[in-house]
Formats: C-alpha cells, structure tokens, sequence
C-alpha cells in the first residue's frame, strides 16, 4: 500500500446530509466556504452530496462545472461524509429483503423481543415490525455446560477451542469467551443449502444470520454462511462478526438490521461513486497505475470514520448526529480545564442531546431506533421528539408540544403551505426568528420568505380555543410564549437523563448548542438546568458537517471473554495477549486505509460486571498519568478502575463478588486533521472585551420575552469583532442561525464562538396576584406536568442502575412515584400497572402510621398486603421530604420492586398452592428501615431471612445478598426523589409546587369525570356490568352506575365470590389500581396518572369476598392473577375489547434455604413471568406475545437465561391460532419449553386454564392456556411387575424407560429431575367482531422434512399447528 499524499494535495470537502438539509464545509488552503441546500431537489439534481461537491470545486477551481460531468478526484484530498441514507430507510421499512436464520424453537425470537409493550397504556398494542421476510430454523443447538448462580462456583476446563479440528467431533469446547460450550446438535450442510435454495429462488438475496451462544461459538454460524456464499446471496450478515455479545435478541436484531440495511447503503455508495473521475477510497488513493483517486470515509455511529468500502448499515444508523457530536466536543471542550460539556442539537423534527466529559465520548452497546434495538458501539445520543416543526396542541387543559411533527411537507405554517402551528410559528410571532436572514424558498415559485401572517392566524386560533376552555383571557403573545416554555421543559428531560441520572451535576457543564433552531432556545434551555455558560461554534448550524472534517478514523474489534480479574497473574497475562492480538488486527486495518504506524493510537477496554449482575461497564485502560495518580504507576489496573467507575455510576461496590470480565475491546484510531484552532479557554484568557457599538446594530425589533415585547436591536455576526459584548436582550443572525440573547444574558464574540453567560431569575411561577390569591396557569400546569413526572422516571432510572438483581435491572419489575403529605399519588413513571393505586393504599396507611414520628433520612418498609401491599414479594420503601424547617412532610418519594425470593414455601416465593400468607415468605406490617440515614442491615436479615424460616415448611429468603442491595438501591432511587423535589421547591418556592401538586391532580380528576360524561352518554344512562371468572369457579361481578350530571361513578363489586382456601385473593388496594389502570387506557390520550383520576369513583367492595380478604390470607396470586381477571372485568362493562390473556404465567423454580431442623443448603430462587395474547378492539387487532394490562415485565434473554440458570431453552416461540378468530383478531399467546440440567423444585402460579379469554362483540373466544411437564418414568410391563411379585430381581438392563406429558394444571409445584421439561402454553386473546380473518403469518422453513418434535407424543403432528380443546401449540 503506497503512503497517503501530503497534506496540502487538494480540496477537503466535509457533508452531513441530513433529512431536510444537506450540509458541507469546503476547505483549500486555509480558506473555507459553507454550502446549505435542500436533500431532495430531483428537478435541480439527482444527489444533494455530489451537487453540494461539484458547487465547492467550481468555487474553488474558480471555472463552472457542468451538473453531469464526472468529478476530477486529482483536484480531491478528501470527502468526509455522515448520511441519513440508512436511518431513513429504517423509518421508511425500504431496505432489503432478507431472510433470517436462527436456531430451531427460535423463529418469533424478534417478534417477541423482550415482550414488553411500547406504551403501557395503549389497548391496541403497537410493536415495531420485524425487518425480515422469512425465517430459517437451523437444527443446531448449543449451550454453557457451567450456570453462573452455581453456589459451588464449578468450572468445567476444556482442551479443544472453538474452530480447532478437534472441534468439529468434540461434545464439549472451549468457546471465544473461555466458558465450555457443550455440542448438543451439529447442523446439516446439506438440510441448510436445501432451505437456503428455497429463499434463493423467491428472490431474497440478503440473509442475516444469528445462533444460539454464536457469540462464543461460531462455526455453525460460519458453516452457514458459506453455504450462503455458495449459493450466491449477494450480502450475508453473521452475528458473531458484527457484534460478538451475549443476548441473543439483540444480536439478532443488529445483525437483521445489518442485511437489512447494507445492500441500501452499497446501492447509495455505488451510484455516488460513478460520479467521480478516478475512484474513490483508499484503494484508488494507493493505485500505482491510472487515475488516482481521492479518500472518502463515511461516518460511523460511534464517532470514528471508515473507509467507503467497509461502510456498513449495522454502524450507520447515526451517522449524521454523530458527526455534530464529534464537532462539539473538538471545538468546545479544553483538556486542560475539563469542563464538561452538553450537545444540544435542535432541528425540525426533533432535538438530539448529548455528552462530552472525561476528554472521551460516551459510548452505548445498545440503543433503539425506528422500534429496531441495535447491539453496537454508538455515542450516546438520546433523542426527544420536540423540534423547530413539533406541533402546539391544548389538550385536557394542558399546553403539549409534539410529538407530532409538521415535517418538511406541509411544515409550519409560516412555510406558505397551510401547515399548522408549530414552535417555529411561535419563535416567528415573538420575534424570535428573522424572516429577512431565513432562506427565501417558499410560496409557488420558492422565491418568498417566511410568513408571520400565517402563524400568527393559527396560533390566534390556539388563543381562541385556550381561552374558552379556561375562561381566562390569554393574549397571542403569552401562548406562544407558553408553548415555547413547554418545549423548553420536554427537551430538558432528556439532558438531565444524560447528566443527572448518571450522577454528573448538570449546573457544572456548558452547553453547545447546534443545529437550525437551537440559538433560539439555548438561554432558557440552560437556565433551566443551572448552566451558566453556551457556546455557539461560528458554524453551529453546519456543525455535524464540520464535526465529519475534524474526525478520526476508527477501526473496532472486540471478542468475547468470561475471566474472573485477577489483578496479577496468568489472568491479566492472557488478557494482554487476546488485546494485542486485536491491536494488531486493527493496526492492519488502518495500515491498509494508508495510515502510518505513528498516526494509530487505541483505546484499550474490558467491559466488566460483578458475578450475578448483567450490568456490565466498559473500562477504559488507565492512561499513564492516571495510571501514576491513582494506582501506583500500574496501566493495567481495570479491577480498580471498575471498582472506582462502579461505585461513580452506581452508588455502591459488591466487595464480596467476582468481578468478570466479558468482552476484551480494542478502539484503533487513525490521527488524521489536527483541530488546530484556540480552545474556547485559552480565547477567554486574552479576549479584549468592549461592548458593541450602536453603529453596529442592523436593526430593531418587538421581541417577546418574559416581562413581554422589548425593544431589541439585531446584531449581524459578521458585523461584530472578536471581543464585542452584546448586552441582552438582543439577536444575533447570519444567514444560518438566529441567537436569541434574553434581557439578563450577555453575548461574547470570540474567533471561533459567540458565549452567552446566562443568569437566571429563580422563582418562575407568577401565578399569584399580590393578596396571594393564585389561579391554575395552564403553561405553569404543564411545566409542573413534566416536572413531576420526570422526577417518577429518574427514581426509576436510579432503582434500575443501583440494583443487582435480574429481577429488577433487567426485568424492570418495580415502580416509583411520588406522593402528597396524605399518600395521594402525584406523578407515577409508566412502569408497573398493578402497582398505580396500590401504592398510593400502603403510602396512606403508612402515613398515619407513623404520623408526627418521622425525621429526615427516614425510610419506612412494608409489604404486608392488609397495609398497601400488593403480594409480599412487591416490597414497599418510602421516604418523606420535610419543609425547610424539617418539622411538616410535604411529600413522600416511594419505590415498589419485586424481589426474587423472600422465603416461604417454595423457591422464588410465588408457591402455587399457598394458603396462608406465612407460607409465601417475609411479611412486614410497618418498619423502619433507615433511622435518619442508617441503615438497619441487622433487622434486613432478621425480617427476610430468619423470620420466615420458623414456620413449618418454610425457609428464609434464598437470596438475601441480592434482597439487601435491592433494598439499598429503592433507598436510593427514594433519596434521588426527594433530592429532586428539593430542587424544585428551591426553584419555584414552596407554595407554587404545592398549589400544582394539587392542581395537577384536579386536572386528571376532570379529565375523568368527563370520561363518565362521555360513556353515560354512550350507553343512555344504563348501568354497565360484567362478569368474569377465576379458574377454581370464583365470580368476580362488576356494576357501574354513572352520575352523568356530576361525572361520578360507583363500581359495586357485590355478587363476586367469597374469600378462598388459596392463593388468588386480591387485597383491596388492587381493586383500585386495576380501576385507575382501566380508567387512563380509555381516556387514551396523555394525561396525567394521579390520585385525581380516583377522585369522581367510588368503590363498593364486599367484604370477606376474594377482593377484601383477611389480614392471613393466602394473596400471592391476586396480585398477578386476579389483578388481571379485575381488569378484564372492567373492560368488558365498557364494551372497550376483547380479553387480553388474562395472566401472567408465573414460573419459579430453584433450589436450597434454610428449612428448620434442616442444614442449610446454598441455591438460588428464579421467577419470571410469560407473555400471552392482547385482546381485538373494535379497529384493531391483537397482538402476539406481548404482556398486557396489570403488568409489563421484560423476559430473560434466552442466552443470559441458559448462562445464569441451569437449563436448556428449546423452544421460544408464538404460539399459533391461539388468539380468538373475527374481523379483527386476537393476538397469539407463546410456547416456552425449558429443559432442566440439575434436579429442581419447578412452580407454576397461573389462570386462563379453564375459562377462556372472552371475545368481543361476536368475536371468538381464544384458547387457554396449559402447562405440561414432560418426565421420564419406568415403562410398565407385566412380565417385570409378575417376576417381582414372585420375589424375583429385576435387572437393570430390563428395565425401559418413556417420556411421558403431564398437565400440571394451573397452579402446581414439582420436583423435577435432570432432563424433565416443563412446557408452558399461554393463553390468547380474544377475537373482535365476527367476519373471520385468516390469521398473520411469515413464511418459516426447516432444515430437515421430519414432522414437527413437539409434543409428538401425546398429539399426533397434523394437530400441532391446529386448534384442539386439548391442547394447542
């Protein structure tokens, strides 16, 4: 390979094109030029790059080249490009068709997903669709012969390696990652090209292809791919090269995007090539013959270039964001200060926001878009759906802004096309934007600029609409500025999710802001996070084309590692050499891209977790500074870097755990342009400040700001020098940007930014006249909205990141909210339905508990289902706030999360044939936790672990470790709530958050009662009722009477069934949660979920009935069971949809405790939950394998499943015609076969098993569900059975052995031995309306022509894919 050409060779040309706009930055010999034109301009040209390209070398060659002519690369050192090419064809589903190949019994792997529903309160349930056209199941199959929750810590050692000969016969290997694997199933080569062929010849010619545990054993993955090869598929994608990580989902998902997307991405690449002379890429750059090329690098999802031709979709899909973030953290942070710095990226559609600190990008391994989770390295980048075209809405008496999007077409209306109002039609009316620096490329001949008319008629109609509904008497001006406020508040969530929720103090950054609208909105934007600085780069709003020019290239690798980290020894010994041996590859690979060794620098990683987390954190290698500050000159020290990291993200260490490492990653970066600007830091040391002169003012205008319309000169940038200080309030504008400088901010003009120094105001709310009177202001109302609820998501995000459990972290079973002084709920985060009104039920018992006896630091513990509580696993923590004066409660912050185990009868504590509450393990009344900041760690033990073990049969919690962290983590995530609502009241006083505490609850209770309003009116004033039942016979009967005049109604559950000798009791507190639940899915618009929504209803439950048992009752099932059969109920009284599954499908099993008068034996308890069927509604469908309605918990990964647990998953799959027939559909519930590798103790806690999900308006009903448990027995024989009667032996060679199914009913606990199987087939849901429709199918191929394995043995094989009142599979 020839060395690149030198540096001054010719024109660096840099382009972001994005959705609306492309963007590019010229370069040639220190000189510069911006070009800014439309994406999409077919009647002008044919590709915005090459137009944005051919126009930079006409200015520069200083001679017009023709649209057409190929582009002279001689005259080219370099393109930098980042596109939207393969985000948009993910929006847009226009990527390639592909196939995807899977291991058998793993076919709906995606369409299950994580089986979590998007939004929680949607009836017609919304999941993205699968990117694939047909699926292939491989026979193959292997699994981790060790499981990580072994109490014994064995470790089986293994000789041969993956992809050795010896491999190929061996039944037990040492993987990539160094765990053994065991060979269970070898594929067939020839079965494999058979069905490959099939896909071939129905003109697929992209395949993506993911196994089982591919991540560390890959040669059945690679066998696949050359038979594709073979074949002749023109793009395959295998998941073991894209991204060798564990999850298997994940993988899947990245490596089905890859096919996906690649093909579009080359087709792009292919066409923008063709219109250049000479070539382009590293190839053509080192070609010793002909016309020599330019280079062109493509930016990558994280942050780092790559050669045109290793382009691929998997690392595109941010491409274009990733640039700007790239731009703002070379232009605005300084290694020497260190101060952190925001991106702020404000565009039409949405905002993109971002972090720069540590003098490194933070990097995520899995993130979402389009509905398509993505396992890659990508920055971290959230996304919040306000931009400059997000739409105003007054909805339920609340200011909204988006998400809904005016888009390019018809756009704001102010874009001369009768779109509606949008935020820019707000900035436009205030002033706020300039109509003579914006483009002129509006009205019939694109020739007009913006039109303020127009926003002003559709926002007068906004006013119009407000003022009704209120009564009051807003002007334009103050609803515009309201929506702007709103705005600013939703785009702050997310930068204090970025900053706060990781444990940085938002108020210690500056902000960058970018993009087309940010200078409007960056002041208040930063006032509201306590940031006293903003920069604005001179190219802010061409900032992700110049990021593309200042960037690096970069090249990733990375392999799969399960070390325990020893700091010394052959374990740090070996992971040197794996990281060296990845160095090298990615040195080649820039070497080969025309770098010298001297421009390649790497980042060395091991991504570590603690032993029975899933959390894992990527730990960097420490540099030699740090390394000699820190850790005593050792650059090798990841485990104290872990430790340290961890206790910064997490608030705590697990001293007393392994630490694992899981991935060895290596990050090549090729040094290419120097940035060789000042720092913003070493400019302000010298800058002259004077403040700008009045000549230099272009002009005047009314703008609208706080205090109202102010005269407000406008500054042109290019009319200011470098030093000029700008007093607020002012604009600033070139023909790219306008800079909104408010009244008490001041603007500083250096080379390279324009800084605003903000000052807040500090109390904002100014709804009260001076006799203190105080009115609900509908802007301060929504603000308030926003505020309460995000201080529910951050408790939420600090529960998730401090706990350890799977239960919690992974499966997200938890709640946290926020309550008043008496319990009532105030903002509770979308996370667990059956948890919503039960909550507010402890929190209000509590609360007069303890009643004048609480202190500062205080935590209170409960889970006793007579006070609040739901089930005794769902653990209650709550914490109070106190005034200033620390003597009144003010609010309580409180957390819910179920733990795995608390002891009782049975492993995982939810015992299927329970009937006492002692049986289902520690019970609290009311305790003291935390003693004002200390924590009981004694009493923990004595209440979960010691308690439980003196009842008969019962043993204490089997996993009383991960119980005391959890316990810590809600303590946190409580102490996060209070912190947070602290900071509130200190920024708008106590008095305003206290009157919009109340208010906000108002607000819900109207938009309830005028629900009532609107249902009376539907069924003529007619009662509603309903009946359903429990499977064991139990009625549980519903009467709604509606006051129509007033919006209030009484739920009269008299006539249900009586208290029962089991477990499906339901404590009232559930009653409630199933009605409030219901209640905010049929208002079916935003609202806020609060104690307000129960305010116009009335509950009439019977007592000693299953809804009101006794304080010993067995409840462990109501809360899973009958909370669902609750809601069903209510459902079917308003005629809203068919049932959903109706369950949870809850398994447990495990082994081990401490039984009294037994030895203690160490194990582990698991629990998880299956999803099922959703219910058809009167337009839509219902939904495969989902969880529906009282609860929402994510399932295992299948991968970490088969790692942490000792058993083998067969079979994961949606389980077909399960769901009702009708016009519209029930959705289909799932198959989950699991094999056992140890004996175990197997539970099943379920219901739908007997009574079927019931149909909607003539819609059929689904199918139940069933749980089989597949066992070998001795096979009887007369002969053996005679001969021992006689007294003869029996032999062991004579006796046989079958497989036998057993229907475990709906609830049953088994022992279960090595190779038994347990089977759970979960209902559907019902169907809707009665014209029958064939149900939703994609094509699936096997590998072999046997007949269908399941269940072979008791159903013949036709009647598998069929409905039976038996059975269904």
């Amino acid at each position: 390979m020839a060395p690149p050409q030198p540096k001054t060779r010719g024109i660096r040309i840099a382009i972001d094109r994005g959705g609306t706009f492309t963007d590019c930055v010229g370069t040639l010999n220190g000189t510069s030029i911006v070009i800014k034109l439309l994406s999409e301009d077919p009647a002008n040209y044919a590709d915005a790059p090459l137009e944005a390209i051919r126009r930079v070398m006409s200015h520069f060659l200083q001679r017009d080249i023709p649209r057409g002519e190929a582009l002279d690369t001689a005259d080219i050192e370099s393109i930098r490009m980042g596109t939207t090419v393969a985000t948009n064809a993910l929006l847009e589903r226009k990527g390639e068709k592909i196939a995807m190949v899977v291991t058998k019994g793993f076919k709906d792997c995606l369409v299950i997903g994580n089986q979590s529903r998007p939004k929680i309160f949607d009836l017609a349930i919304r999941k993205p669709d699968v990117l694939y056209e047909e699926v292939v199941e491989v026979e193959e199959r292997v699994t981790l012969e060790d499981y990580a929750e072994d109490p014994e810590r064995r470790v089986t050692r293994v000789d041969v390696k993956v992809g050795t000969e010896g491999a190929q016969t061996a039944e037990v290997v040492m993987g990539l990652s160094g765990e053994a694997v065991r060979v269970l199933r070898r594929p067939e080569r020839e079965a494999i090209r058979e069905s490959l062929r099939g896909v071939y010849e129905r003109g697929i010619r992209s395949v993506a292809v993911c196994l089982m545990h591919g991540y560390t054993f890959p040669d059945h993955e690679k066998m696949v791919g050359e038979v594709a090869r073979e074949i002749g598929f023109e793009h395959i994608s295998l998941s073991h090269e894209l991204m060798p990580m564990i999850k298997l989902v994940s993988r899947a998902t990245s490596v089905c995007a890859d096919a996906y997307l690649t093909p579009a991405i080359r087709k792009y690449v292919d066409g923008f090539q063709r219109g250049f002379k000479g070539g382009l890429g590293s190839q053509s750059v080192g070609r010793e013959k002909g016309e020599r090329g330019a280079r062109c690098e493509f930016m990558q999802s994280d942050g780092g270039l790559v050669d045109v031709e290793k382009f691929t979709g998997l690392k595109a899909i941010l491409s274009g964001p990733a640039g700007g973030v790239v731009g703002y953290a070379i232009t605005s942070y300084d290694e020497k200060t260190r101060i952190p710095v925001i991106g702020f990226d404000m565009g039409g559609t949405s905002t993109d926001v971002s972090r720069y600190g540590e003098g490194r990008y933070d990097h995520t391994f899995e993130t979402t878009t389009a509905g398509v989770t993505i396992q890659s390295p990508q920055l971290d980048i959230n996304t919040v759906a306000a931009g400059g075209g997000s739409m105003l809405f007054f909805r339920n008496g609340l200011f909204v802004v988006g998400p809904e999007s005016a888009g390019a077409h018809p756009g704001p209306a102010c874009y001369r096309k009768g779109g509606p109002a949008t935020v820019t039609d707000a900035n436009l009316f205030l002033g706020r934007l300039l109509p003579e620096f914006f483009p002129k490329i509006f009205g019939k001949n694109e020739d007009e600029g913006l039109d303020p008319e127009a926003s002003r008629k559709v926002l007068q109609e906004l006013t119009d609409q407000i003022n009704k509904e209120t009564g009051k008497n807003m002007a334009i001006d103050e609803v515009a500025y309201g929506f702007l406020t709103v705005a600013n508040e939703a785009m702050t969530r997310p930068i204090r999710s970025i900053t706060e929720a990781k444990g940085h103090d938002s108020s210690k950054h500056r902000l960058a802001t970018f993009g087309g609208a940010g200078g409007q909105h960056a002041v208040a934007i930063a006032e509201s996070l306590g940031i006293k600085q903003i920069l604005i780069h001179r190219y802010s709003s061409v900032l992700s084309a110049y990021g593309m020019a200042l960037a690096d290239v970069v090249d990733e690798r990375q392999e799969p590692d399960s070390t325990v980290w020893k700091d010394e020894g052959e374990v740090v010994e070996g992971l040197k050499k794996k990281m060296e041996a990845l160095k090298e590859k990615s040195r080649q690979a820039l070497r080969d891209q025309g770098f010298e060794d001297d421009e390649i620098v790497f980042e060395e990683y091991l991504n570590m977790r603690y032993r029975g987390t899933e959390s894992a954190l990527m730990i960097i290698k420490p540099s030699k500074e740090e390394a000699e500050k820190l850790y005593g000159g050792n650059d090798w020290a990841f485990g104290s870097g872990f430790v340290k990291h961890h206790r910064y993200e997490f608030g705590f260490t697990l001293d007393e755990r392994d630490i694992i490492v899981d991935d060895v990653r290596v990050r090549g970066i090729g040094r290419s342009f120097q940035y060789e600007e000042k720092s913003v830091d070493e400019q302000l040391k010298v800058v002259e400040r004077r403040e700008a002169s009045a000549e230099k003012k272009h002009s005047q205008a009314k703008v609208y700001f706080e205090a109202g319309r102010v005269d407000t000169p406008i500054y042109k940038l290019s009319d200011l020098k470098v030093g000029s200080v700008v007093n607020g309030p002012a604009m600033l504008a070139d023909g790219t940007q306008t800079i909104v400088v408010t009244p008490k901010s001041t603007a500083l003009v250096l080379e390279t930014h324009v800084i605003i120094e903000s000052k807040s105001d500090g109390d904002k709310d100014k709804s009260s006249d001076a006799s203190g009177h105080r009115e609900v202001d509908p802007i301060m109302l929504s603000i308030f909205g926003h505020r309460f609820m995000a201080i529910a998501e951050q408790m939420g995000r600090a529960l998730q990141k401090t706990s350890v459990s799977t239960n919690v972290k992974e499966r997200l079973d938890f709640s946290c909210a926020i309550f008043d002084s008496t319990g009532g709920l105030v903002a509770n985060a979308p996370h667990l339905p059956v948890h919503l009104g039960s909550m507010s039920t402890c929190v209000r018992t509590q609360a007069k508990i303890w009643e004048g006896k609480l202190k500062r630091g205080d935590v209170i513990i409960s889970n006793h289902p007579s006070y609040g509580g739901t089930h005794l696993p769902d653990v209650t923590l709550l914490m109070p706030a106190f005034d200033e004066a620390g003597e009144n409660i003010l609010f309580y912050a409180a957390s819910r999360a179920h733990h795995a185990d608390i002891g009782g009868i049975t492993a995982g504590s939810m015992p299927p044939h329970s009937r006492e509450l002692w049986q289902e393990g520690a019970s609290i009344k009311s305790e003291k936790l935390v003693t004002e900041g200390k924590f009981n760690e004694k009493r923990v033990v004595e209440l979960f672990y010691k308690e439980p073990a003196q009842y008969p049969g019962c043993s204490g919690t089997r996993t009383l470790a991960d119980n005391i962290n959890d316990l810590r983590a809600q303590v946190s995530a409580n102490q996060k709530g209070i912190s947070l609502i602290e900071t509130l009241i200190e920024e708008y006083g106590e008095p305003s958050v206290q009157f919009y505490m109340t208010a906000i609850q108002n607000n819900a209770e109207l938009q309830v009662r005028n629900l009532l309003k609107g249902v009376s009116e539907r069924f003529s004033g007619k009662d509603l009722s309903a009946v359903d039942y429990m499977d064991d016979g139990s009625p549980i009967r519903l009467r709604i009477t509606i006051d129509a005049d007033k919006g209030e109604a009484l739920f009269d559950f008299t006539g249900t069934g009586p208290q029962v000798y089991g477990n499906i009791n339901a404590p009232e507190a559930i009653s409630y949660s199933a009605i409030i639940y219901a209640l905010r899915c049929m208002i079916s618009e935003d609202i806020p979920l609060n104690q307000g929504c129960l305010k116009p209803i009335t509950v009439k439950i019977p007592p000693k009935s299953l809804l009101s048992p006794s304080d010993d009752a067995a409840v462990v099932g109501g809360n899973v069971l009958t909370s669902q059969r609750i809601t069903d109920v209510i459902f079917k009284a308003f005629q809203a949809c068919a049932a959903s599954q109706g369950d949870c499908n809850n398994l447990t099993f495990g082994f081990g405790g401490n039984l009294t008068g037994q030895t203690e034996v160490k194990g582990f308890g698991y629990y998880e939950t299956i999803a099922g069927g959703s219910g058809a509604g009167p337009t839509w469908e219902g939904t495969d394998g989902v969880h529906v309605h009282m609860t929402n918990t994510r399932i295992t990964d299948s991968e970490i499943f088969e790692r942490r647990y000792p058993v083998l998953l067969r079979e994961f799959s949606i389980r077909k015609g399960s769901g009702g027939k009708g016009q519209h559909r029930g959705g289909d519930g799932v198959v989950r076969d699991i094999e056992l590798r140890i004996p175990l103790q197997v539970s099943i806690l379920s219901e739908r098993r007997v009574y079927r999900p019931y149909g909607m308006a003539g819609g059929e009903d689904a199918e139940c569900g069933l749980n089989l448990w597949v066992r070998k027995v001795k096979k009887a024989s007369w002969e053996r059975s005679l001969k021992a009667l006689q007294g003869g032996a029996v032999e062991e060679g004579e006796e046989e052995w079958e497989e036998r199914c057993i229907n475990l009913g709906g609830k049953n606990s088994a022992p279960m031995e090595k190779g038994d199987r347990v089977i759970i087939c979960t209902p559907g849901g019902g169907g809707g309306i009665t014209r029958h429709r064939q149900p939703r199918s994609v094509i699936v191929t096997k590998t072999s022509n046997a007949s269908p394995k399941t269940l072979k043995f008791f159903v013949s094989p036709s009647k598998i894919n069929q409905r039976s009142s038996f059975c269904f599979v």
